[in-house]
């Protein structure tokens, strides 16, 4: 692609849109759309419906002014940082004003508002995300990103030890944009520079860690990049799982659960704490785990009884980690494709007409019935797992 698809991007043709920039003279160059959506409707990665993200000389007071007169919905999610957020029907749009650094501490940077487009480019993280454009959809690039954009380079702006003293998580985005936009080729710079801050990011949020990891292991390649940060000192996993990342994507595997899975091993509960990840996450995570294996043991029904939709991920955990052949694979593939587990047929009301009373007795027994029935291959109906019952 090429700047030229800017001109007729549907976020940017889009009345709403449109309407924005005219409350915030946009034509007039004083307002202009940045980063990511200009950058991946460039570089042809465009999503339905992304985010709008624009920078304007406007102080955040001003925006809000105009856009109530415009008729533009206005919340204030940033107004202290200079940022505003505008809805217009479905469409969003977060509003910053132009900044300068006036100190800086890992996340936590004074700024002065101004209206110098090339100083608010050079406080930006990545040069591909320095670029601008107008509604009109004219590139405006002070750094001279574009090439670096439609080349899938990822470079910092300036020095790149200073921009990560700026902001620590850009370690992080460095990462992971090097994954999904530069084809998982690093600038040497930028990675020497990520090694040398590595002992210097425990003030990092871990919940912001834990997006970024998490962000970088739903990529559909990311094993390089895995590899590279655990040399670089950023995570630290077996040299058994670092071969499993890298069959598993080799075997096509692209889920971020599965990715967590195999880094953590054993290790969910310390990565929860370290990433701050949800308890759903985590419980997906586990349960892929559980049903990989399950399936080394070739319990494939009990794999799909207990865990449903997550055993085919767990199967390709277990190929990945055990170094499964291609024949055995699809085999086991197969197996659990073919295998329909009907409901438990007996439950605890059943056991209260035998006469047996709520309570752990009754769990117990449950548990017992429910192993006779799996290992009887799902064949053995009510009257014979009652018939095993022992009052």
């Amino acid at each position: 692609m090429s700047v030229e698809a800017l001109r007729s991007a549907e976020w940017l043709v889009r009345a709403e849109t449109q309407a924005i920039f005219a409350a915030l003279d946009g034509a007039q160059g004083r307002t202009r759309a940045v980063g990511g959506v200009v950058r991946d409707t460039i570089v042809d990665r465009q999503r339905p419906n992304p985010d709008i993200d624009l920078a304007t000389e406007l102080l955040p007071e001003a925006v809000v002014a105009r856009a109530k007169a415009a008729g533009i919905a206005c919340y204030p999610t940033g107004i202290e940082h200079g940022t505003v957020t505008l809805k217009l029907g479905e469409t969003l749009a977060e509003v910053t004003t132009l900044r300068r650094d006036v100190e800086t501490n890992g996340r936590h940077a004074v700024v002065a508002f101004g209206t110098d487009w090339g100083v608010d480019a050079s406080r930006r993280d990545f040069t591909l995300n320095a670029l601008y454009c107008g509604p009109d959809g004219v590139l405006f690039d002070p750094l001279g990103g574009i090439e670096d954009a439609l080349a899938g380079r990822v470079r910092f702006i300036g020095e790149a030890g200073q921009r990560i003293a700026e902001d620590g998580l850009r370690v992080y985005r460095f990462f992971r944009f090097s994954a999904s936009h530069g084809g998982q080729q690093f600038d040497p710079d930028g990675v020497a520079a990520c090694a040398a801050a590595a002992e210097q990011l425990s003030h990092l949020s871990r919940e912001r860690v834990g997006s970024e990891i998490m962000r970088m292991l739903d990529l559909p390649q990311v094993a390089l990049t895995l590899l590279l940060m655990a040399e670089a000192g950023l995570l630290r996993f077996a040299d058994s799982a670092a071969r499993a990342l890298v069959a598993y994507e080799t075997m096509g595997g692209q889920s971020a659960i599965s990715r967590l899975a195999l880094l953590a091993g054993d290790g969910l509960g310390a990565a929860q704490d370290a990433w701050r990840l949800s308890k759903d996450t985590i419980a997906q995570a586990q349960k892929v785990l559980s049903a990989a294996a399950l399936l080394a043991k070739e319990h494939v029904g009990e794999a799909a009884y207990r865990f449903g939709e997550h055993a085919v991920e767990g199967l390709a955990v277990t190929a990945a980690r055990d170094g499964w052949g291609q024949a055995r694979l699809a085999e086991t593939a197969r197996a659990l494709a073919g295998t329909v587990v009907p409901p438990f047929p007996v439950n605890g009301r059943d056991l209260t007409g035998l006469g047996m009373s709520p309570g752990p007795e009754m769990g117990n027994s449950l548990a017992r019935l429910e192993r006779a029935w799996i290992d009887s291959g799902f064949v053995l109906g009510k009257r014979e797992l009652l018939a095993l019952v022992q009052l």
